[in-house]
């Protein structure tokens, strides 16, 4: 069996790019990558399925003992990506992908260089404006904090090596499935069954 690869997926807020997750984890090839946290789990979250509920001890454990890829603490609660669970998931030929901020991502990239890093883009700032004032959850001020942000996520695009442009939805999913095949072409994912043909 092959091993999987390691999909790493950011993009600015509005981009779309939680929307494309869902959509691609109906295919079983794909497996998202599940976080660690430290807050109370809401209604309906299993853990192993939403996150792994861990307390703040056991968490700063798994820091002491380098087993997060990366991790932050946002509003007194530590999140962060478990290593265990994306490689055994790799081992297992699953697509792991990790739906990671421009700031983790690139920590991910030092210790996962030979990982898909795929940068999820609207078609506008203007179209991004829109799509974060239709959501109707913000004030003004955060909308406009976003939008500041989105620039300077942007400008960061070629820390990415595939961009997806979501336009429409159908299309950019198409795109990554087809960003996926091509990878698992790549010359060294046959290593092993090119010397088996050279030796025998």
């Amino acid at each position: 069996m092959k091993e999987g690869l390691k999909i790493v997926l950011s993009g600015p807020s509005g981009s779309g790019k939680g929307t494309i997750v869902k959509e691609l984890i109906k295919n079983e090839q794909f497996l998202l990558s599940i976080s660690v946290t430290t807050r109370q789990p809401r209604q309906g979250e299993e853990e192993g399925v939403h996150y792994f509920f861990k307390t703040k001890e056991a968490f700063e454990k798994m820091i002491a003992q380098d087993e997060l890829l990366e991790y932050a603490c946002f509003c007194d609660n530590y999140y962060g990506t478990p290593k265990a669970f994306i490689e055994e998931s790799v081992k297992k030929g699953k697509d792991v992908i990790l739906e990671i901020e421009v700031q983790g991502a690139q920590q991910i990239k030092e210790i996962y260089p030979d990982a898909i890093f795929i940068f999820v883009i609207p078609p506008s700032l203007a179209e991004l404006e829109s799509r974060l004032v239709g959501r109707g959850t913000e004030e003004r001020n955060i909308i406009d904090q976003r939008l500041k942000r989105a620039k300077e996520e942007l400008a960061l695009y070629t820390t990415y090596d595939y961009i997806v442009v979501n336009d429409r939805l159908v299309e950019a999913i198409e795109d990554i499935n087809r960003i996926v095949g091509a990878e698992k072409l790549r010359s060294c994912h046959y290593a092993a069954e090119i010397e088996e043909i050279i030796h025998n």
